[in-house]
């Protein structure tokens, strides 16, 4: 992998400049016929997928009252904000043996996939069973400041390459996600990403210059594309470059490196417009992961401590907007472009799913082209999830995965980043008390 010699290798740079970086009408329903048949295909009805819980069918009593239970949980603003003082205070009453035995129960069992390589092939197996492909997520990152050691470094490498084997035999189609402050440190991609605001930046960074650094790729081997995250704004601009050098190399026949936009920037569409003309000039594929994004409020907190504006749009709206605007944007390049261009629908929104299945239909993109998935994160939106894997489009899963003492901490993290998407979670809520409601009619029907 080429991230831990990056460092040493951006000062060996020479200047070299570039810029920055069908289906037929009706309605698809799940049918208690398919759903008894553990969630076979339906035939293709449609643009639109009924997203009304009955999904949930698939799922024992445990696994809704578990669902139930922490979705009240990650819905209140007060629990999700003080999730690290209350564990903390948890282990220290119930022991360490029992608190990770009632982790692994309750949020663990909901959201990560595994501890070992074996629980994780053996939940994607499951998944796949309902027509849900697997996106590996190893949960490493750094954040300016940290200044983590260089063995640290070194064991996510180990670490990286191990989960794209572990992705590679998690079935057909994997995906890995990959952050690039697991194997870079993040105070040397803000130092980059400072120096690609100067002038003459484009002058000593280029994704041919950087190329040189970067001589081979586990991951390409194995046949596991790679999703590379965006994280905060100080550091994206340095990732965008890494990921554009990776598409000169690898991206010759098909999107195999992806980027990520976050729709919540002011600035987005700009940035992908660039970088999707960068591409174009280079006859790359192009592959896009949008999202709307997940440090608000850290990159508010920033913006007001450094004195710069504010980068995040001023309302939900704004970014909704934002969202859906890129959305058809993409779909349009890839009816325009077919297999060569690649996007990643990352969403838990019901209207935003609802209104990409109809603009598939429009342009008539077919469900199974191969060029338009969608991604939930493991243990929520399972409605969407397994509707759509139902239903016979590409949907995957990020499945966090490794031991509990590694996985919690990054789990509250992400939590308290996205705790206004967590408020969708009272739909999730609703039908799940809608189906807990159905079972215990049925079961008072035949005992009574």
């Amino acid at each position: 992998m080429f991230l831990p010699i990056l460092g040493p290798a951006l000062s060996r740079c020479g200047p070299l400049r570039c810029p920055r970086v069908s289906c037929p009408s009706g309605r698809v329903n799940l049918s208690r016929q398919a759903l008894n048949h553990g969630g076979s295909q339906v035939p293709a009805q449609g643009g639109r997928v009924s997203l009304d819980g009955e999904v949930y069918r698939l799922k024992t009593n445990w696994e809704i009252l578990r669902a139930l239970l922490l979705y009240g949980i990650c819905s209140s603003p007060r629990m999700v904000k003080n999730a690290s003082k209350i564990l903390h205070w948890s282990q220290k009453f119930l022991g360490r043996r029992i608190f990770k035995r009632t982790l692994k129960a309750t949020a663990y069992g909901q959201f990560v996939a595994g501890e070992t390589q074996a629980q994780v092939v053996e939940s994607a197996a499951r998944l796949r069973r309902l027509g849900v492909q697997t996106m590996v997520a190893v949960p490493l990152e750094e954040d300016v400041g940290e200044g983590q050691r260089e063995s640290w470094f070194d064991n996510n490498l180990q670490s990286e390459l191990a989960s794209v084997d572990l992705a590679k035999n998690c079935g057909p189609r994997p995906m890995m996600q990959l952050k690039v402050t697991s194997l870079m440190g993040a105070d040397l991609c803000a130092s980059v990403s400072r120096t690609l605001t100067l002038p003459l930046a484009s002058g000593f960074f280029s994704p041919h210059c950087l190329l040189q650094a970067m001589d081979g790729q586990h991951a390409r081997g194995r046949g596991v594309p790679l999703l590379i995250d965006a994280e905060m704004t100080y550091l994206n601009p340095c990732i965008s470059l890494i990921a554009m050098t990776l598409m000169l190399s690898f991206n010759q026949s098909q999107p195999f490196i992806w980027n990520t936009y976050q729709c919540y920037l002011k600035d987005v569409e700009r940035l992908l417009s660039e970088d999707l003309a960068c591409a174009s000039r280079l006859g790359l594929c192009f592959g896009v992961k949008l999202v709307r994004g997940a440090y608000m409020d850290r990159e508010r907190e920033r913006a007001e401590q450094c004195g710069y504006p504010d980068p995040i749009q001023k309302s939900w709206e704004d970014t909704n907007h934002s969202y859906l605007k890129l959305l058809d944007r993409m779909l349009g390049e890839v009816r325009k472009e077919g297999t060569r261009v690649g996007l990643v629908v990352a969403t838990q929104n019901e209207a935003s799913v609802q209104h990409t299945l109809e603009r598939m239909e429009e342009l008539e993109i077919a469900r199974d082209s191969g060029a338009v998935h969608f991604a939930q994160l493991l243990g929520m939106a399972d409605h969407i999830s397994l509707a759509l894997g139902t239903a016979g489009y590409s949907v995957y899963k990020s499945l966090p995965f490794g031991g509990v003492d590694e996985v919690i901490p990054y789990l509250v993290r992400r939590a308290q980043e996205n705790h206004t998407a967590l408020r969708g979670l009272r739909r999730e809520g609703q039908l799940l008390r809608g189906e807990l409601r159905r079972r215990f009619l049925l079961w008072t029907s035949r005992h009574f």
